[in-house]
């Protein structure tokens, strides 16, 4: 299979039941002909609203159909967002990304105040993410008038399995969404989850719709599951660092200059499963002791983890840095 062209479901499948071995040696070559495998980009993730979300995602706290326990906040002053990136970007964070739990952006003062943090973090030279629910295209401009860079909608799964997780909303309200950031000129960062209970053929249909994006990721998040008490999937086995470095090492050979984020779940790996993820092309990471509301390694622990592994934070991008890496990701999409 070419590494630089769309690649058929069955040349996906093959490539993600090949030998695990195998597989992230072919993943780490990828990833070194692409990216500095010693670099790591640092990122923040702050949740700027939580909880009271009315969708029913099975995995999700800030689901208002479960009982969790999760104190409810509203929206966040531009002031403590302000003091936040300031923190983040002094402890080397070269991304901020904010969450809000909506289930979609409404007009009104409420997003009137999220352009404002926009604006405020991208004064401070980090990249902007964020992830607020579903989109429309003329919101997804003003984000990007505002300085956004990125915008954050997971898919979660393969489409098949996905209303087993989600009833509230369907699969292509996602890809609408997605769409209409795309078009907005706002680079796409979109992933999956693994451990909800979905077969390696969910998975696999997961790594097809990536590449089917109309355009291509330039972040894949790859999330373990955190079980939580209240939801349900609370009672969920945790993932196993294979299932993970599996789904690594395919989005890294399918998407060799994506940014592929070991994210959620992550404070269950012992150092040694982190660098198995490292070694199959994950190359950047939240910091911080908690990841919206699930528990996270924190900045002590991410610096003796570098320290150990010789790695090092990758320094910001510059705007021209950031178009070149985009286009490069159009032309391997072919």
């Amino acid at each position: 299979m070419s590494l630089n062209a769309p690649a058929t479901r069955e040349e996906i499948a093959a490539l993600y039941k090949s030998p695990v071995l195998d597989l992230v040696y072919r993943a780490a070559t990828v990833h070194r002909e692409h990216h500095d495998p010693r670099q790591v980009q640092v990122c923040t993730l702050l949740s700027i609203k939580t909880g009271g979300c009315p969708e029913n995602c099975s995995y999700c706290s800030q689901s208002a159909h479960f009982d969790t326990g999760l104190e409810r906040q509203e929206l966040l002053s531009l002031e403590a967002v302000r003091e936040a990136a300031e923190r983040a970007a002094a402890a080397g964070s070269t991304r901020f990304c904010m969450g809000a739990a909506w289930r979609q952006v409404r007009d009104g003062a409420e997003f009137d105040r999220v352009l404002d943090m926009v604006r405020t973090v991208a004064a401070t030279g980090m990249e902007v993410c964020c992830t607020l629910g579903m989109l429309t295209a003329d919101q997804a401009r003003q984000l990007r008038e505002a300085g956004l860079h990125a915008y954050n909608h997971n898919l979660d799964t393969g489409e098949n399995y996905y209303p087993e997780i989600v009833s509230t909303r369907t699969y292509r309200d996602r890809i609408e969404t997605l769409g209409h950031v795309g078009r907005a000129g706002i680079s796409v960062c979109c992933g999956g989850i693994l451990g909800m209970g979905e077969s390696d053929e969910d998975r696999i249909d997961l790594l097809c719709a990536l590449l089917q994006l109309p355009t291509p990721p330039e972040s894949i998040p790859v999330n373990a599951l955190v079980p939580i008490a209240g939801t349900p999937l609370g009672d969920r086995e945790k993932t196993t660092v294979w299932e993970l470095v599996r789904m690594i090492a395919c989005a890294r050979i399918l998407f060799p200059t994506a940014m592929v984020r070991l994210s959620a779940g992550r404070d269950q790996l012992s150092t040694a499963e982190q660098a198995l993820c490292f070694l199959a092309g994950a190359n950047s990471i939240f910091s911080g002791d908690r990841l919206l509301t699930t528990p996270h390694p924190g900045t002590d622990a991410d610096q003796a983890l570098f320290d150990l592994l010789d790695l090092e934070a990758r320094p910001p991008q510059s705007a021209s840095e950031r178009v070149d890496q985009l286009a490069e990701a159009v032309v391997d999409r072919g």
